[in-house]
């Protein structure tokens, strides 16, 4: 408190040091308190942890109460909330002191504060914070001449302005708590009082209240003020209910110690609702839980020092947690308190179990395929992306999303207010990104949780990748050999097949559909499935409108595999691969084109030449579309090479015409087309 140099008395003593001197040389120890120990957060919380661990005794004399001398000025404080609002405040406890001399408070309160960097103002408000620190009990003090009617409790009003102690100003919401009078609000609830009833040295009277308050609305109100004071420091990690009275008793006290007065009777509203919980504990807990083991005496005596009351004889006691311990719930929270009291070095040590030579598999089989398909993808050029799981409403509705189920409770932001239908906006908002740097050629995918309802059963595993631009299977951007080709469907067909061929399943046994998903291009989009209720995944161009929305020039081709729809591959008696069966024998292949309806699909005529003759048909594959020219309107033309494979001898011509017959049978009876001449 002085500027410049101290000048000091003729007779100290030259070469001591100052700190001796003047009697500030304590002994500092900074303690990190973990969030569910507020009792912690005060010299008697940490005193009565060392005593149970054997350092010194707890002295902690009860608060006795202060005879009143005259009856309260003030009612007490009217709880002016809403049914349905949230109720901040447990219990309020004010009390008047007239008649005070304020000024500067003791050289021994002074330097105990400054101790722990609180900076001295006057009497009263630093009476508030040595029994802040010193008992953890948060205790505000207004000056009751400076109070514009009787105060009272209600919530604040939407963008309610509050002048605080710091000196500035914050705008509150109907969520939090403020203690008002007829001039607005004079103090923010459980954070810090307003300005306009500060006490100064002028102060002659004052309303010293302590309150009990929920430490989850004090929590929030604090995150959005952004105030960060002792008082919400410590109710944010819960108080000790029973300081409410005790703290507002040793403050009355310590406040007529030091500056007079006379104290009123106090006023006392709500209740502090909180159940005694009493713990039925099996001291074999103990033992099971952390393998020490320990006489029943020694468990009761360590609970004892912490403060527990431990009563019965048996095997199973009951214990009663104190007030103050608000951390302790359950049996396995009383193990661990002995646990730390007994000394965790005592804990045994045990060597791991052997485990045999060979590891076991320890992946589930859908974590198996998910890194099959990120492999599988990686493999095809494609880079992995990791998106956010919300997105916008907007976004969710084109997707195939966007309902009541999906939307987030208490959303970061409207962007980000629906749990994702599809990987694809992520990947899609990942490519405009790029776009915007200059990037447009882009092949990734994701490989994550959508979830189409509120239910486990929608919380589905996908496989999905976009390709953008020019970024094809052989590489993105111009080549000197020729023409850079822009994407299509077929890219995404087919990165989609390589992905389900390494996954272990097999597209020619899949209904291959022209279905569109709603944000595909119709007409250039397609469906894989196992019937139409075993979707196994989309495929397709993305909708121009959804581009056009993004700002990102097309074309943009895209995938979606539904890694829980895959069927589970059937078990083999050995993981040794079967041997070869390659045939000694040339292959022959044939073509054959037929005229067929335009609505007819080139897999259905496929699949039935493929059926034609299972064990001499190898393959079969589209070579060649035609439509118009002297074809009849609604007809195409679709040619198709057959390559037969021969197994035990050479065909004959008879055989190869008696084959191709039948090839040409099947096509006619699956499509109704005809063989073109």
């Amino acid at each position: 408190n002085h500027d410049g140099i101290i000048e000091l008395p003729a007779d100290a003593p030259v070469g001591q040091k100052y700190v001796d001197y003047a009697n500030i040389n304590d002994v500092l120890i900074e303690v990190e308190i973990t969030p569910n120990r507020g009792d912690c957060v005060s010299i008697i919380g940490l005193a009565r942890e060392l005593a149970a661990a054997g350092v010194g005794k707890l002295i902690n004399p009860a608060a006795k109460p202060v005879p009143s001398t005259a009856p309260s000025p003030l009612p007490p404080l009217e709880q002016r909330f809403g049914a349905d609002e949230p109720k901040t405040i447990r219990k309020f406890a004010g009390r008047v002191i007239r008649n005070i001399k304020n000024g500067p408070s003791p050289d021994w309160m002074q330097k105990k504060l400054l101790s722990v960097g609180m900076r001295p103002i006057n009497a009263v408000v630093d009476i508030t914070n040595y029994i802040s620190h010193t008992w953890g009990r948060p205790l505000h003090a207004y000056d009751v001449d400076k109070l514009s009617g009787n105060p009272y409790l209600r919530n604040a009003k939407p963008g309610e302005e509050f002048l605080a102690l710091d000196g500035k100003t914050y705008k509150l919401d109907e969520t939090m708590c403020v203690i008002a009078d007829d001039s607005g609000a004079i103090c923010l609830g459980g954070i810090m009082g307003g300005e306009s009833t500060g006490c100064t040295d002028e102060t002659t009277s004052v309303l010293m209240e302590s309150a009990s308050w929920d430490p989850m609305l004090i929590a929030k109100s604090g995150r959005k003020t952004g105030i960060v004071s002792d008082a919400r420091f410590r109710l944010e990690r819960s108080v000790d209910p029973a300081l409410t009275i005790e703290g507002m008793e040793r403050a009355t006290q310590l406040l007529l110690d030091i500056c007079g007065g006379e104290a009123c009777e106090p006023a006392i509203s709500g209740e502090d609702d909180v159940p005694e919980i009493v713990i039925d504990f099996p001291f074999s807990e103990v033992k099971r839980l952390t393998g020490l083991t320990i006489g029943k005496s020694e468990i009761k005596a360590a609970l004892t020092l912490l403060g527990f009351w431990v009563s019965g004889s048996g095997d199973v006691v009951k214990v009663a947690v104190p007030s103050w311990r608000t951390d302790i719930k359950i049996k396995a929270d009383l193990v661990e308190e002995v646990m730390r009291i007994v000394g965790v070095d005592r804990v045994p040590v045990e060597p791991l179990p052997a485990l045999s030579g060979v590891a076991q598999k320890i992946l589930t089989p859908i974590q198996n395929r998910r890194r099959i398909a990120r492999r599988a993808l990686a493999a095809r050029g494609m880079h992995e992306a990791v998106t956010w799981s919300f997105i916008s409403k907007d976004q969710a509705q084109k997707f195939g999303g966007g309902g009541r189920e999906t939307a987030l409770a208490n959303p970061i932001s409207p962007e980000l207010a629906h749990m994702r239908p599809s990987l694809l906006p992520g990947l899609l908002a990942a490519a405009v990104r790029n776009a915007n740097r200059s990037y447009s050629d882009l092949a990734l995918f994701e490989v994550g949780q959508i979830f189409l309802g509120d239910t486990p059963k929608d919380q589905r595993t996908f496989a999905s990748a976009i390709r953008t631009g020019t970024a094809g299977l052989t590489g993105p951007g111009r080549h000197w050999d020729g023409k850079a080709d822009k994407v299509d469907v077929f890219d995404a067909k087919a990165d989609m097949a390589a992905a389900l061929d390494a996954l272990g399943f097999d597209m020619n046994k899949a209904q291959l559909v022209e279905q569109s998903a709603p944000w595909a291009h119709p007409g250039r989009a397609g469906q894989v499935q196992l019937g139409p209720k075993n979707i196994l995944g989309r495929f397709g161009e993305i909708h121009p409108s959804i581009l056009a929305e993004l700002d990102i020039p097309g074309p943009i081709v895209g995938f979606e595999i539904d890694l829980d729809a895959l069927p589970v591959p059937k078990r083999k008696n050995s993981v040794a691969k079967p041997p070869l069966n390659a045939s000694d024998l040339m292959p022959l292949k044939r073509d054959f084109a037929f005229i067929v309806d335009g609505d007819v699909p080139a897999g259905k005529l496929l699949k039935a030449a493929s059926s034609a003759n299972k064990s001499l048909v190898s393959g079969v594959s589209l070579f060649d579309v035609f439509e118009g020219g002297s074809l009849e309107e609604g007809k195409k033309s679709l040619a198709i090479e057959v390559t037969l494979q021969p197994r035990d001898k050479t065909l004959t011509d008879e055989e190869i015409e008696v084959v191709s017959a039948a090839i040409i049978a099947a096509v006619q009876k699956a499509t109704g087309g005809e063989l073109r001449s």
